[in-house]
């Protein structure tokens, strides 16, 4: 079984805990997927919506999972994300229908995260 970290035919780094940075030494790590609207997964599209995390305890693991329990599920912010991946494999464009068939999203749900990100970006900008 491959760690989360490691690449085929190289050395594994050592997991670290998502919730104290600790390197796991001993024992084997605690995983979960928990649900996140900002994960966006590069060649694992089923995944998208999913963080998969990881710590040195079941007390970290369960405040992970209490942390993001308490984070908003935001749709549009998960559209988004899918449409940036797309325009990131796509750097000279997509019409709105490519949009749509690289991203699985109709038109509309394209300008709700359109407008989603624009009124974040311009939270993000504000002093």
């Amino acid at each position: 079984m491959m760690r989360k970290h490691e690449i085929p035919g190289e050395r594994a780094l050592p997991e670290l805990c998502d919730a104290c940075g600790a390197v796991i030494l001993s024992g084997l790590p605690l995983y979960a997927y928990v649900p996140d609207s900002s994960a966006v997964q590069a060649g694992k599209e089923w995944l998208d919506g999913l963080r998969f995390i990881a710590a040195c305890c079941e007390e970290h693991l369960n405040a992970l999972r209490d942390q993001y329990r308490r984070r908003p599920f935001i749709e549009e912010e998960l559209w988004a994300g899918k449409i940036s991946r797309a325009l990131d494999q796509h750097p000279d464009g997509l019409t709105a229908e490519e949009l749509g068939r690289a991203t699985g999203l109709m038109l509309p749900d394209i300008r709700s995260a359109m407008a989603w990100h624009n009124r974040w970006m311009h939270q993000e900008t504000q002093p």
